[in-house]
């Protein structure tokens, strides 16, 4: 994957502190099998992009308790409607209803939420995720003002408090000892490339991530009717891909079966192709060779456009070309 490797490993290494509700980290405290998290924001405006997917994201309390609590690996971000967010994380948003949800996000509103709005939301997610045993939480970072109230972003090649943070990581990762001032990658068996761990996206923020990267849009019909729109694999777990921006595709429902059964491809000018036997076993499928050779909808930053080697190996595998 030549040119993937640039949104692979890097020499450089950042870390973001973000500053936690105590109600939050307490509650996913007490659920350990929990370990895919929303670190949610109260409103959608504005976007999250200190660090890059992979990298070690620690949880601090508000003061006066003011104590790293836990962390775990950025995962992506997404802007979402709050039920969405629900619909997806589910106790993973730190709250154990929907409605608890709501009066949450309500209370860090400058107005309460309306009983029929359902407000977007920026979703920062976070994957294997660790909380410390309340009586052994870590410092904060030595410059960590106290006014800070989100949270702050770390490079932890300029760093002079690079010893705390790769002790804060080797808590993360169970004792495991990383040199943080070298590339590195999450250890432990994965599908495909083990270079490309850290790009990796848990499975709830790769379908979160996929729907917010399309707008909310089938990539080949342009349907924005959420409850039908899933986000699809080019090249499946199971056959080597991974829970990538670039190895995904917002689908309408019918359109992921037919694209997983090989009856419509993409090739790597992002143009759709469409397999003859759609219409010769089925006698159908007009409304796709209406669109045959047509260029899809992908993502306006080109890393998150599906990758050329994925769109390959799906049209070589699984495409029904005759």
């Amino acid at each position: 994957m030549a040119s993937a490797l640039p949104i692979g490993q890097t020499a450089v290494v950042k870390a973001y502190v973000g500053v936690t509700d105590g109600n939050w980290y307490r509650f996913l405290a007490e659920r350990p099998e929990i370990d895919e998290v929303n670190f949610w924001r109260p409103s959608g405006r504005n976007r999250f992009g200190a660090i890059a997917i992979g990298e070690p994201f620690f949880f601090k309390s508000h003061f006066p308790h003011n104590q790293v609590v836990g962390g775990g690996f950025y995962s992506g971000f997404a802007i979402l409607p709050l039920s969405e967010a629900w619909d997806l994380f589910g106790m993973g948003n730190g709250v154990d209803s929907l409605t608890a949800m709501r009066a949450a996000v309500g209370r860090y509103r400058r107005e309460p939420i309306a009983a029929d709005e359902d407000p977007l939301i920026g979703c920062v997610l976070i994957r294997n995720t660790t909380f410390f045993r309340p009586d052994a939480p870590a410092g904060p970072p030595p410059d960590f003002a106290g006014n800070i109230v989100q949270g702050k972003g770390y490079d932890l090649s300029q760093s002079t408090d690079i010893g705390y943070f790769q002790e804060l990581l080797e808590r993360l990762l169970g004792g495991v000892v990383v040199d943080i001032t070298q590339p590195w990658h999450l250890p432990g068996p994965v599908y495909g490339d083990p270079r490309l761990v850290p790009q990796r996206l848990g499975q709830q923020a790769f379908k979160a991530v996929i729907l917010d990267t399309y707008q909310h849009r089938c990539a080949i019909t342009g349907n924005k009717i959420r409850p039908v729109l899933q986000a699809a694999h080019i090249r499946p777990l199971p056959s080597g891909g991974e829970h990538r921006t670039d190895n995904g595709l917002l689908l309408r429902s019918d359109v992921h079966t037919l694209y997983d059964r090989g009856y419509l491809g993409v090739d790597p000018q992002y143009r759709l192709l469409v397999s003859p036997r759609l219409r010769t076993e089925f006698g159908n499928g007009e409304q796709f060779y209406a669109r045959a050779g047509q260029e899809i909808a992908v993502p306006a930053r080109r890393a998150d456009r599906p990758h050329r080697e994925y769109l390959e190996w799906h049209l070589d595998t699984v495409f029904n070309a005759t």
